[in-house]
């Protein structure tokens, strides 16, 4: 008789781990926690290297843009939207918001983000910010 609280993985043996911890270092995540802290966040925060490249790098000879102004926008409009959204319940939030990455005029265009609350390397709360079609 098979007991499931036995400390066995009723899946079976683990073949491959991939961590939090392992996708910063790869560049896959791009940990933006101190920013995220002056923001006013709690927890651990990072972003994909698709959001950091299409929302927080400043695209050459776009006039008027620097990184620390536009994650600081992604990171403001994310937690304004955890802010007002607190008895939402779930794991993941969508949010939007304005990048610029050309010279024309008028209001840029909404991107739309999602962020997602899910357990960290040792099981901790962190967040992630990604696109809505990434994992």
């Amino acid at each position: 008789m098979s007991h499931i609280n036995d400390g066995e993985n009723i899946f079976g043996e683990v073949i491959h781990s991939y961590t939090r911890a392992q996708a910063i270092e790869d560049g896959m995540l791009i940990d933006v926690t101190e920013t995220a802290k002056e923001a006013g966040f709690r927890m651990p925060v990072a972003v994909t290297t698709r959001v950091w490249t299409q929302c927080v790098e400043v695209p050459a000879k776009v006039q008027g843009q620097d990184e620390m102004g536009r994650l600081w926008d992604v990171l403001w409009i994310c937690r304004h939207k955890i802010a007002s959204s607190r008895d939402a319940g779930g794991d993941t939030l969508f949010f939007q918001v304005h990048v610029r990455n050309d010279n024309r005029p008028g209001m840029p265009p909404l991107v739309t983000l999602k962020v997602v609350c899910g357990p960290g390397d040792q099981g901790e709360p962190v967040l992630t910010v990604l696109y809505p079609d990434e994992d």
